[in-house]
């Protein structure tokens, strides 16, 4: 490998300009008139001749010298040759930056957060890497790249400032994902990731160390800038809340116990209070001690008669390090039963149904009084009566989905079932055993499990020649499919079947909110259902608005939440709900910090470091000064000479 190099060479075309240069010496002649009183002098008129002579007239020409080495010096500076650094040097520098909820941490009381301390890193970084190609890259929830590969300062500093954390769990994979799609367009030869070292799923070796496995495999060498940390922090990692008995009459109080998980730190003794507070009223304090590691629960039981908002703060006696992580939020729902659509031919299933508190079936003899969107719907097939229903959970009974149409197919005979998942929430404590069935699921020729999965669905159960069971999860919606009729088999007269019924309904009331609530994480809010085909803005807790559509089922989902707080979601102006959301991690509040990072290729661990790199040292600035310098002392020099010659 050679010493040097160019950023540029395709300036090179300049040296052409060398020629009219030259050209221009050859054929001016600059000759003075004088008046002479001896011929003597014309032998310099000889010499004239001699030096309009190709080559000859170089000779003693300081100013053709001159300006030949001001223009080489010019040509070379815009070609940004450079000296070639130590081994981690290289043109295509992508840097990875850590804005997860740990990096707005502090270490010391009063200090830079972290992210603070690793813009100044990064800003060092670049001035070291520059003319070399920058690429900036925030590592969050995800990956963002900031910037396209530039050596522009300006364009990475203003990148490098609108930076900030984001409080959300880090996801290394994606960073190094990519990074590793931009080394399939680039030549890439290192990748610099700064961070504090807080990755998720920390594992600790016998000697104490922490390692982040990661499951990319690196066509790159990874150097793994770490800050330095040491900070205390206690956080709120769970927040959930379970209704202690059933719904009763209208109007009156529902009794809740409340949970609150709180961690400390891995290396250090934490305490303070824990206050709950309910519509803005503070309805519970206890404190807390933890030892190093440690995890408690504290409960809190309350009592509501509607919707009501609950937060949770703690109230640290010392130094914390980490402040997003000391409040989290929860909503209480209004205490109802539930909605359940069963159609009319299911006898078997109204009756299973008429044995569960706090259920309404539909249809009933009040048909004026039907909701528009139910809690669950059991149903015979998309063709029968009702088929554009709206329902979060769906058990369709003796149908096979539009979609799976080329995949299964259905037979009269015997079809016994072979194997099911028994740790499936539906399928939970269900024996299959012995069923008999008379419609047959048939699968069609070379179709595979993978082709199920591919296309949305999970199978739960399967038989002879095919699944009898699937299941199909999308955001604010879940669907279980029976490929056959169970009124065909022998399942309505086993003990299993009012066990699937039971957890048809647990499932639903988990969906719904009724048996138990959790609190809502950063990241992206849960999906909720609003009025179909409308228009919703959502203000984030540091006032910025995002405009969302609700499709033909009003589930407005994909809704981004960076940031820890209340968003508020208004129709026209006018505030239609509110969700709040926390940190919620347990891995984020532990602020622990890898000392190695482990690709799937155990022999390319990357050990965290705090020296500087090698790079390339730029030599442009060097030829322009050069250049400048020239023409300054050309200019002395031939003012110098006209000076003298006129006195």
């Amino acid at each position: 490998m050679s010493w040097t190099g160019f950023l540029s060479p395709s300036w090179a075309w300049l040296f052409l300009l060398i020629i009219p240069l030259v050209i221009v010496y050859f054929l001016k002649l600059k000759r003075p008139r004088f008046e002479i009183p001896s011929l003597v002098l014309w032998h310099s008129v000889i010499n004239d001749q001699r030096v309009n002579s190709p080559f000859q007239r170089f000779r003693k020409h300081l100013l053709l010298w001159l300006q030949l080495a001001i223009l080489l010096s010019l040509i070379l500076a815009a070609m940004q040759p450079f000296l070639r650094g130590g081994p981690g040097s290289g043109n295509n520098l992508p840097i990875l930056v850590d804005c997860s909820a740990s990096m707005s941490a502090i270490d010391t009381r009063g200090g830079p957060t972290r992210m603070e301390r690793a813009k100044e890193r990064i800003t060092e970084l670049i001035d070291a890497a520059l003319p070399g190609r920058i690429c900036l890259i925030a590592v969050g929830a995800g990956a963002r790249q900031l910037t396209e590969f530039t050596n522009n300062k300006r364009i990475l500093s203003e990148a490098l400032d609108t930076l900030t954390v984001r409080d959300v769990p880090g996801n290394l994979v994606d960073g190094l994902r990519m990074a590793q799609a931009l080394a399939r367009r680039e030549t890439i030869g290192t990748v610099t990731l700064v961070s504090d070292g807080n990755f998720p799923d920390l594992q600790e070796t016998a000697d104490g160390q922490k390692i982040a496995r990661v499951d990319v495999e690196l066509p790159f060498k990874l150097r793994f800038e770490q800050l330095e940390t040491d900070a205390v922090n206690m956080g709120i990692t769970a927040f959930n809340a379970r209704r202690q008995s059933a719904a009763g009459a209208a109007n009156s109080l529902t009794p809740w116990d409340v949970f609150v998980r709180i961690n400390g730190s891995p290396d250090d003794v934490t305490s303070g209070e824990v206050l709950l507070e309910q519509d803005g009223q503070e309805v519970g304090r206890q404190p807390i001690a933890l030892e190093a590691g440690q995890s408690k629960r504290l409960v809190y039981s309350l009592q509501t008669s509607g919707v009501s908002r609950l937060t949770a703060r703690i109230v640290s006696d010392g130094f914390d390090g980490l402040s997003s992580d000391n409040t989290a939020y929860l909503e209480l729902p209004v205490s109802r039963s539930l909605l359940v659509w069963c159609d009319t031919d299911l006898q078997s299933y109204r009756h299973a149904l008429q044995v569960f508190p706090d259920v309404t079936v539909y249809p009933n003899d009040n048909a004026s009084g039907q909701p528009d969107v139910y809690d669950l719907a059991i149903t015979e097939t998309t063709k029968k009566a009702n088929p554009n229903l709206e329902a979060s959970v769906r058990l369709v009974i003796g149908a096979i989905p539009e979609d799976l149409a080329q995949l299964v197919t259905t037979r009269s005979g015997n079809s016994p079932v072979v194997d099911w998942n028994r740790s499936s929430l539906l399928l939970q404590h269900v024996n299959l055993d012995s069923i008999e069935i008379a419609d047959e699921p048939v699968r069609g020729d070379d179709v595979l499990d993978q082709n199920f999965r591919e296309a949305g669905y999970e199978i739960l159960a399967t038989g002879r020649s095919g699944p009898l069971v699937l299941a199909r999860h999308a955001p604010g919606r879940q669907a279980f499919y029976l490929l056959f009729h169970t009124d065909r088999s022998t399942l309505p007269y086993r003990v299993g079947f009012p066990v699937l019924i039971k957890n048809a309904i647990d499932i639903t009331r988990h969906a719904a909110g009724l048996a138990e609530v959790r609190g809502q994480p950063t990241r992206v809010l849960a999906p909720r259902l609003l009025d179909r085909n409308t228009t919703y803005t959502v203000a984030a807790p540091d006032s910025s608005t995002q405009t969302f559509r609700t499709g033909p089922d009003g589930l407005l989902s994909g809704v981004p939440a960076p940031r820890v707080g209340i968003y508020r979601i208004s129709e026209d102006g006018s505030e239609v709900a509110r969700v709040g959301a926390g940190v919620l991690d347990a891995g984020e509040s532990s602020l622990a910090s890898a000392d190695l990072i482990e690709p799937r290729d155990e022999e390319l661990r990357v050990s965290a470091s705090t020296t500087q790199i090698d790079t390339d040292r730029p030599l442009w600035p060097t030829l322009a000064w050069i250049a400048f310098i020239v023409l300054l002392v050309e200019w002395w020099y031939f003012q110098r000479k006209t000076i003298r010659v006129s006195g």
